[in-house]
């Protein structure tokens, strides 16, 4: 045999019986069948065996087996990034005609797909007030077919009755999507509650360091599942298996991550509630926070990300320039990661509400939570008088 083919012959050379703590990176697109009659291209790979590199090598489908299983999942779909796993929920639930519901305070590129792609392609997505509750049932028409839950919400933190909406848009053959990214899966349970989708950004806590990009849709039973997966096919969510290799690290170190943050982040957001430049604390597990009695009915315990508003006195500049003076917070807009961030939100939308350049949100890392409210404290000393 010529030296060239041998080295491009695929089969392997070194012995196989190999074993090792961490799960192999498996890079390729192609699938090698032993006969034709085997050749398909079916995306139900878990079930039927690999077909092609597009629906997942074995380093994805080992992400998304330990997802749902952390989920009590029926099975879940790796994506590449939290506004993919948003995209797949909608198509695969709405089409020309159909009407869905999206809670004001949902993630900003939610609502921006809801008003601009979905709009295009004649689906109505209508925002409803996240404290609706079981009222939600007067919102629901007979064309509604998909109901968003992001809870908490993002940047005012509101803490949805996510078990009302449930109730409300089952009775009426609803489906219910959650963005689940805050309890990482597994503060709040989606499943035992009923929702029928559990969207994460991975990117945030499975991830962890703020390196990778995925997003996750995990779905209840079988009906969901046979929703999903075509519009999965068809869209050709194809993930990277590094990306994948990192998640499932960061899997590992979840747990003890997630502990740390809630205690952290609960020490910085309690020394913040008593400044007195300090009009409110947006944290759920704090009763400033709306919804604070869904959080505390529902909820296992809460993560790293809150917001704040200053008080009226202090202006929109000033607090610009607060953030500015911060020194062990980085200006960022994700959450999630090991390293603390704050971003301010001078012109969020919230109707009946202005904030005027006032809400501070705040990422907690894993730095010493002393030295973070020193910073903070240095901070909103220095602010200049208006």
């Amino acid at each position: 045999m010529d030296w060239r083919t041998k080295l491009l012959n695929p089969a392997p050379q070194a012995r196989r019986d190999y074993r090792s703590l961490a799960t192999p990176v498996y890079r390729g697109s192609t699938v090698l069948f032993d006969k034709q009659a085997a050749v398909s291209d079916d995306w139900q790979q878990a079930e039927n065996g690999y077909t092609y590199g597009l629906y997942g090598t074995p380093t994805t489908l080992e992400l998304a087996a330990r997802i749902s299983a952390m989920e009590s999942a029926r099975y879940t779909f790796i994506v590449p990034g939290g506004q993919a796993a948003i995209a797949l929920v909608y198509m695969a639930y709405c089409k020309a005609g159909s009407h869905a519901l999206v809670p004001f305070t949902a993630y900003g590129p939610n609502r921006e797909m809801a008003e601009g792609l979905l709009r295009g392609f004649g689906v109505e997505v209508e925002p409803y007030d996240a404290m609706a509750g079981a009222e939600i049932e007067k919102l629901i028409r007979p064309e509604t077919t998909l109901i968003w839950c992001e809870s908490p919400g993002s940047v005012t933190m509101e803490v949805q009755d996510v078990p009302a909406i449930v109730k409300a848009a089952h009775a009426h053959g609803v489906a219910v999507a959650l963005d689940n990214t805050y309890a990482a899966g597994v503060l709040f349970d989606a499943f035992t509650h009923q929702v029928d989708v559990s969207v994460q950004a991975l990117t945030k806590y499975i991830g962890g360091h703020s390196d990778l990009l995925l997003g996750s849709v995990s779905v209840r039973d079988d009906k969901a599942y046979e929703a999903m997966g075509p519009v999965y096919r068809q869209l050709g969510l194809a993930v990277s298996p590094d990306d994948c290799s990192l998640a499932l690290r960061g899997l590992q170190t979840l747990p003890v991550r997630l502990a740390q943050l809630e205690t952290s982040t609960l020490q910085v957001a309690r020394w913040l509630a008593d400044q007195p430049q300090i009009e409110t604390v947006l944290h759920p597990a704090m009763p400033s926070c709306p919804g604070h009695e869904f959080w505390q009915r529902d909820f296992t315990g809460s993560a790293s990300v809150f917001s704040f508003i200053f008080k009226e006195a202090i202006t929109a500049a000033q607090t610009e320039q607060f953030l500015e003076s911060l020194t062990l917070f980085g200006i960022g807009m994700s959450w999630g990661g090991i390293n603390s961030l704050a971003v301010v939100y001078p012109d969020i939308d919230r109707p009946d509400k202005d904030y005027g350049g006032r809400l501070v949100r705040l990422n907690i890392g894993l730095e010493s939570p002393d030295d973070l409210i020193d910073d903070l404290q240095r901070a909103i000393a220095g602010i200049s008088p208006a």
